[in-house]
């Protein structure tokens, strides 16, 4: 992978790598409900991301590019949720919810590159 989509990946696996630490402390009857969740939407993006560089063209590359992009918006709520819920207090949530934005900025412009190609 070139440094370009390197950097949007290594920062979505950080979020990943932040939320698997985060859920540990969720109640146990929570793990096939709203942590299951959280670590399907969070392994979505950087899996989506290698997946868009995979492909042959722009427009292809683009499609999960997106797909990573609407997962991370679904974290981004299952985090507010988390916090309702009290399954993580204020500090942890801020620590996501920069590095979500991050990951956002990241893959926004990713995504703009991309459309300069087609």
């Amino acid at each position: 992978m070139e440094y370009s989509k390197l950097g949007v990946w290594l920062e979505a696996r950080k979020l990943v790598n932040l939320l698997y630490d985060s859920s540990k402390l969720f109640p146990k009857e929570e793990l096939f409900a709203l942590t299951n969740q959280m670590r399907r939407a969070a392994i979505s993006i950087p899996s989506n991301i290698a997946e868009g560089c995979g492909r042959q063209t722009s427009k292809e590359t683009i499609h999960f590019l997106h797909i990573s992009r609407g997962s991370l918006y679904e974290l981004e709520t299952q985090y507010y949720l988390a916090l309702d819920q009290r399954y993580i207090d204020e500090s942890n949530f801020n620590i996501a919810l920069e590095q979500i934005q991050t990951c956002k900025k990241l893959l926004n412009g990713f995504i703009n590159y991309y459309k300069k190609l087609i």
